[in-house]
C-alpha cells in the first residue's frame, strides 16, 4: 500500500470514528428537536382546533377602541396583571391580551375587536407549543438541558463535516454510490446510500438550523456570539436606562424579542429625553396604537408599562411571528408620561449576524407561507430519517461484531495526530461545548476504555 493510500485510509478511519461517536450522542437529540420542531411548526393549526371558538370573530364595519377592549379584561380579571396587547392577525380574528392571573398563571384573554366582548381565555403557560418549545430548548430541566442540547448541536457540526468527508468519492467503491440509491446491492449498501446522499443534500440546511439554534444556547450564544452582536443602548442619546434588559419582555422560555436586543437594557420613563410623538397627558393604549399605525406598524404587539419607571413598547418582528419580512423588524419605546419616543430600533440598526438571525428566523419557523411550511415539514422528516438510518447502519454492523458499541476500528498511530489536535483545538475555541465533549470522549476512549480489558472488549 502506498504512503498516500495509507494516509487516506487513516483519515477515513479517523473521520468515521468521530462521526460514530458524535452520532451516538446526537441521534436522540436530533429526533427530539425534529419532533418538537414539527409540533411548533403546526402550532396555529393545533391552537385553532383547541380554541377556534374564542379566536374567530365575524367581521363588522367598525372596531371599538383598544381601551374599551382593555377595560373588558380589567373588569373580568380585576386582580390580574395585564402585560401585553396583541393586534388581530386579520379581520376575522380576535384581539389578545396577555395577562398573569392573581395565582401567577399566564393566560391569553381574547376579545372581539368589533364589540369589546370578552370571548374566552387560552392557557398560555400550559399550551402544547409552550411544552414543545420548553423541551426543544431545555428538556424541561433548565440550564442543564440547555447545555446538553448545546453539546448535541455543537457535535452536529462535527457530524456534518465528517459526514461530507466520508461521502466524498475517493475510489471506485465510493463513486458507485455517488448520488445513487443502489436498491439491488443488499440492505447495508441501501441504507448507506440513503443515509449518505440524503445527509449530503440536507447538510447545508441542517447547518443553518444548527447555527441559528446555537445562537440561542447558553454558552455559544449567550456568552460568546450574542454579546458581540447586541444593540448598544448608548446609541439612544442619553436616555436613562433600566437594570432590566429586553429579555424581560419574553414569556418564560418563549422568545418574543429580537435576538440582538435580548441583552440590551430597557429605557426608563420619567425624563425629558426622546423625540415628541404623543401629546403629554394623552398617553394611553389608544394613542399608542394610533401612533404605531401612523408610523407604519401593521400587525404588532404593545407591552404595557409594568411599573412607574417602565415604558410602552411597540414590537413587530420575525422572532415572535408578527411579520415574515425581517427588513420590517422594529422595536419602539415610548415614555409613559411624556409620550416621547425614547428608542426606535429597526433592521438598519442590526449587526450582520443580527440581520442573519432575523432573516433566518422566519424561514426556521416556517412563517413565509405554505411552501415554507411544507419544506420544513419535509426537512424535519428527513432529519429524523437520517438519525434513524444511522442507527440501523450501526445496529447492522453491531450484530455481526457482537460488541456493545461496535465502534469503527481506531486507526494505527500516525504522525498526523498533530492535525487532529489542531482541528480539535479549533473546534473547542469556536464551539466550547463540542470541545468539552471531545475531551471527555478522548479521556474515556484512550485512557479508560483502551486500558481496561473488559471495557475494551465490550465497548470498542
Amino acid at each position: 500500500m502506498s504512503t498516500n493510500q495509507s494516509n487516506q485510509q487513516h483519515k477515513h478511519k479517523t473521520a468515521w470514528r468521530w462521526h460514530f461517536y458524535a452520532g451516538l450522542y446526537v441521534v436522540p437529540f436530533m429526533l427530539m428537536l425534529s419532533i418538537t420542531g414539527l409540533v411548533m411548526l403546526y402550532d396555529d393549526v393545533i391552537e385553532d382546533s383547541l380554541y377556534g371558538e374564542v379566536l374567530n370573530v365575524e367581521q363588522q364595519d367598525s372596531l371599538v377602541a383598544p381601551s374599551i377592549q382593555l377595560n373588558s379584561v380589567k373588569t373580568a380579571y380585576p386582580n390580574a396583571t395585564i402585560k401585553q396587547y396583541v393586534t388581530p392577525e386579520n379581520e376575522q380574528r380576535a384581539s389578545r391580551f396577555a395577562i398573569v392571573s392573581a395565582s401567577g398563571q399566564g393566560l391569553f384573554i381574547t376579545v372581539n375587536p368589533y364589540t369589546g366582548e370578552l370571548l374566552g381565555e387560552i392557557d398560555r403557560d400550559n399550551s402544547i407549543y409552550n411544552l414543545a418549545n420548553d423541551i426543544h430548548g431545555t428538556l424541561l430541566i433548565g440550564d442543564t438541558g440547555d447545555r446538553l442540547i448545546e453539546i448535541a448541536a455543537s457535535l452536529m457540526v462535527i457530524l456534518i463535516i465528517s459526514g461530507i468527508y466520508l461521502w466524498w468519492p475517493t475510489d471506485n467503491a465510493s463513486k458507485a454510490g455517488l448520488f445513487k440509491i443502489r436498491f439491488n446491492s443488499g440492505k447495508r449498501i441501501l441504507w448507506r446510500d440513503l443515509h449518505a446522499n440524503i445527509g449530503l443534500l440536507t447538510s447545508a440546511i441542517l447547518l443553518f438550523f444548527v447555527i441559528s439554534g446555537l445562537s440561542w444556547a447558553g454558552i455559544w450564544g449567550g456568552k460568546i456570539v450574542q454579546p458581540w452582536n447586541s444593540f448598544p443602548a448608548e446609541k439612544w442619546n442619553n436616555v436613562p436606562l433600566s437594570d432590566e434588559t429586553h429579555a424581560s419582555m419574553n414569556h418564560d422560555v418563549l422568545e418574543e424579542v429580537p435576538w440582538n436586543l435580548e441583552k440590551t437594557k430597557m429605557p426608563l420613563s420619567g425624563s425629558q429625553a426622546g423625540k415628541v410623538a404623543i401629546e403629554m397627558g394623552q398617553v394611553n393604549l389608544n394613542s399608542v396604537v394610533a401612533y404605531a399605525q401612523q408610523v407604519g406598524f401593521t400587525r404588532f404587539k404593545i407591552n404595557l408599562p409594568a411599573n412607574k419607571d417602565s415604558v410602552y413598547s411597540i414590537t413587530a418582528n420575525t422572532m415572535s411571528g408578527d411579520i415574515t419580512d425581517a427588513r420590517d423588524d422594529r422595536t419602539l419605546h415610548i415614555d409613559q408620561y411624556t409620550g416621547k419616543v425614547l428608542a426606535d430600533i429597526g433592521w438598519a440598526d442590526y449587526s450582520l449576524m443580527a440581520k442573519s438571525m432575523a432573516a433566518g428566523i422566519a424561514l426556521h419557523q416556517g412563517d413565509m407561507g405554505l411552501w415554507n411550511r411544507v419544506l420544513n415539514t419535509l426537512l424535519c422528516l428527513l432529519f429524523m430519517f437520517i438519525a434513524i438510518s444511522g442507527v440501523v447502519m450501526w445496529w447492522s454492523r453491531r450484530s455481526s461484531d457482537y460488541k456493545l458499541l461496535a465502534a469503527p476500528t481506531a486507526p494505527e498511530k500516525s504522525p498526523r495526530w498533530l492535525s487532529a489536535m489542531f482541528i480539535t483545538t479549533a473546534l473547542a475555541v469556536f464551539f466550547p461545548m463540542a470541545g468539552l465533549a471531545i475531551g471527555l470522549i478522548w479521556i474515556l476512549d484512550f485512557i479508560l476504555i483502551s486500558r481496561v480489558k473488559v471495557l475494551k472488549h465490550h465497548l470498542k
